[in-house]
């Protein structure tokens, strides 16, 4: 029988300590096999899938949807879920093109602080009301849909000048895609700030345990709307990068990149029920999803079986990242 004074020590020798298990490792490096899968299956399907310009439109059509699916990837790690993301970057684009013409270069980060501040607002009303983030942010969803519309008048604005926010969609050396480069040091951001602080603990701690977390002086609260403005703002980010693309905003132009999210996020492990994932497997989960997309029009099915295709991949991913020892009874 262990003491107190034996706490903290190293085991001894022949003593098997804890550590993943088997699943747990298989379930870490499914997302990057099954993204080498998918570019060697590809390229067996088209050989000119390995042409530079075919890698750069795969990774420049994932740049949005990465930057989109990693703000919300803190939000599941803390047990939760953001349905409003994909409505509020297409309000967030509505509102990017009908302020650039007065604000100029200050536009867009001024729709990524407004986003960012939805988020928070959204956070706070699933703390202090104790209503759940399901409910919270499909309340969100339509809210910022029906604002899109009436601010956009149910149309799509131009942008007549897009030189403040040219550097969403342009070549750095002629080579690689800045909208790309932009999801990399997002998710590289977000990845260092959570592993180097003591957000990393607070965040996994909250995801596995809320209870707990608060016994153990966490503040739970506190996480969670920082976990839903960082959502936001990303959103907001996300807009910029389609409106710099398409040099226009509209009502609907991100609703189409809900499910891809949700897939990229469980699709690269993190566990749906918290605690367990990382926003570096959530931009792997980005380009398979980007992938499937475009291996699904190499192969001739047509697009309108996407939706299909994306809800059968987000019920097997959760069924295989599911924490079962979480979750004793299913509803």
């Amino acid at each position: 029988m262990s003491t107190p004074a034996d706490v903290g020590k190293p085991a001894e020798a022949g003593v098997v300590t804890a550590g993943p298990t088997t699943s747990e490792r298989l379930t870490s490096l499914m997302p990057v096999l099954a993204l080498l899968g998918l570019v060697v299956a590809l390229s067996v399907a088209d050989p000119d899938f390995m042409s530079r310009s075919s890698l750069t439109a795969v990774v420049d059509a994932a740049a949005p949807l990465a930057v989109l699916a990693a703000g919300a990837t803190l939000v599941v790690l803390c047990g939760g879920i953001d349905l409003s993301i994909a409505a509020l970057a297409s309000l967030s684009s509505v509102l990017l093109a009908l302020w650039m013409p007065g604000l100029d270069g200050l536009a867009w980060p001024t729709v990524v602080a407004v986003a960012a501040a939805a988020g928070a607002l959204q956070g706070a009303a699933h703390v202090f009301l104790r209503i759940p983030s399901f409910i919270v942010t499909l309340g969100g969803l339509s809210i910022f849909s029906s604002i899109a519309l009436v601010v956009s008048g149910a149309a799509t604005v131009p942008v007549v000048d897009d030189s403040s926010i040219v550097w969403g969609f342009t070549r750095i050396f002629r080579l690689v895609p800045s909208a790309a480069l932009v999801a990399v040091v997002v998710v590289a951001v977000l990845a260092l700030i959570i592993k180097f602080t003591p957000l990393d603990s607070a965040i996994r701690a909250t995801g596995y345990s809320e209870a707990a977390a608060r016994l153990a002086g966490i503040p739970v609260d506190l996480v969670k709307i920082g976990a839903f403005c960082v959502s936001g703002a990303c959103a907001g980010l996300a807009a910029v990068l389609l409106v710099a693309r398409t040099f226009s905003g509209g009502p609907t132009l991100a609703d189409s990149l809900l499910l891809p999210a949700v897939a990229a996020i469980v699709v690269g492990g993190t566990a749906i029920t918290g605690g367990h994932g990382s926003v570096w497997r959530t931009l792997v989960g980005a380009l398979v999803v980007t992938l499937l997309r475009v291996g699904l029009s190499l192969v001739g099915v047509s697009a309108a079986y996407e939706s299909i295709l994306y809800g059968a991949i987000i019920v097997v991913a959760v069924a295989l990242t599911l924490d079962r020892s979480k979750v004793l009874v299913v509803k």
